[in-house]
């Protein structure tokens, strides 16, 4: 005859719950706090400006 072990479920449920939350909001915090103005940064800088001049002197000066 074989032996059935029934294990009760843990109870750890709520706490994991908890702890999720707590975790979740922090994270959100931090996404509030670093993640907006780096975003309304970018947003409003736009891309970067280059500017190449039309002429680039090439000519080296040799001493002798």
């Amino acid at each position: 005859m074989a032996t059935i072990i029934n294990n009760p479920p843990s109870d750890n449920s709520s706490m994991n719950m908890v702890v999720g939350l707590i975790v979740l909001v922090v994270v959100g915090y931090l996404a509030y706090v670093y993640g907006l103005p780096a975003i309304q940064k970018t947003m409003q800088s736009g891309a970067p400006q280059i500017n190449v001049p039309s002429k680039i002197d090439i000519n080296v000066n040799q001493t002798k």
